[in-house]
């Protein structure tokens, strides 16, 4: 089985490094430089005291044609627009697309590929990407996937494929999956931003905590789930199990990057609105982490 991903980010190293040793795997950077480097050195894979290198094939993403089995989109939620852009361009619609994007902003964009079957998934890994070619994996976790749109074969057939060591979990409905990634990211993510704390100080600390509860409240209301309490039991052990991270958020932000606000809390704001239901404090964080990306790199 043939895989392409596409975005060469720490998730986009991560999922190479894994994948390459049970498929032949392409990957797509956004420029030749970091092509030309990937060729040259493998991707280093380090997790805990080990170091690993894999050798895979990389191009520049303008080399994409979407003739692989199974491509995996592994760029941020707003860099998508280039991307599906060039999927309807293309005389043959790529038969089976992953998106792997934080947040469910992106789930409209969705709509408009003429993509065969489209899948959706969310991670719970921890990386850092150290350079073009160095991935760090800080905190193992699961991927979780499930059908968007199409004929689910493909993605089974993938997912009994992967390694061990890198488990790919088949799930029956898209939308509770990503709900509770969501929430965990709407959570988590804006508060260690702004407050420049490790996940674990929202536990650790009272009154982090206090405003944790209270964010919880006010997004659950919005979103009416069921079993708010599960939610939230699921963000304390992000919190607990990886209280060292620093937040992918709050990362973008040291590094002068855009975040992923828009299809995080934008999208709970655009509920908000679309329910006739106020929200003070996420819009209130919105406002916050837009103020901090004036002036942040874009692009991919």
């Amino acid at each position: 089985m043939k895989v392409g991903i596409i975005g060469a980010g720490s998730i986009g190293l991560l999922f190479a490094a894994y994948l390459s040793r049970c498929f032949e795997v392409i990957i797509y950077t956004r420029t030749e430089e970091q092509a030309s480097e990937i060729n040259k050195y493998g991707i280093l894979l380090k997790k805990e005291s080990n170091k690993t290198i894999s050798f895979v094939t990389a191009l520049p993403f303008t080399e994409w044609r979407g003739t692989e089995d199974l491509s995996l989109i592994t760029v941020k939620q707003y860099q998508l627009d280039d991307i599906i852009g060039k999927i309807n361009k293309m005389p043959v619609a790529p038969k089976n697309l992953l998106f792997l994007q934080n947040g469910m902003g992106h789930l409209k964009q969705l709509e408009t590929i003429c993509g065969q079957n489209i899948f959706v998934g969310s991670i719970e890994h921890g990386a850092l990407r150290e350079n073009s070619y160095t991935v760090s994996h800080n905190g193992m976790g699961i991927t979780n996937v499930a059908v968007f749109k199409g004929n689910y074969g493909p993605l089974s057939h993938f997912v009994s494929s992967v390694p061990k060591e890198f488990p790919i979990v088949f799930r029956d409905q898209y939308t509770q999956m990503l709900l509770k990634k969501l929430m965990i990211n709407a959570l988590i993510n804006p508060l260690t931003a702004i407050l420049k704390v490790e996940n674990g100080a929202l536990l650790d600390n009272p009154y982090y905590f206090k405003a944790l509860e209270n964010l919880f409240g006010e997004a659950s209301a919005i979103l009416e789930l069921e079993n708010d309490t599960d939610y939230f039991q699921q963000v304390m052990d992000v919190c607990r199990t990886t209280a060292n991270n620093r937040s992918s958020m709050l990362k973008d932000l040291e590094a002068n990057r855009r975040t992923e606000i828009d299809a995080i809390l934008g999208y709970i704001l655009a509920e908000a609105k679309k329910r006739g239901k106020k929200a003070p404090l996420i819009e209130t964080l919105y406002y916050f982490i837009k103020g901090k990306e004036i002036g942040v790199k874009g692009g991919y």
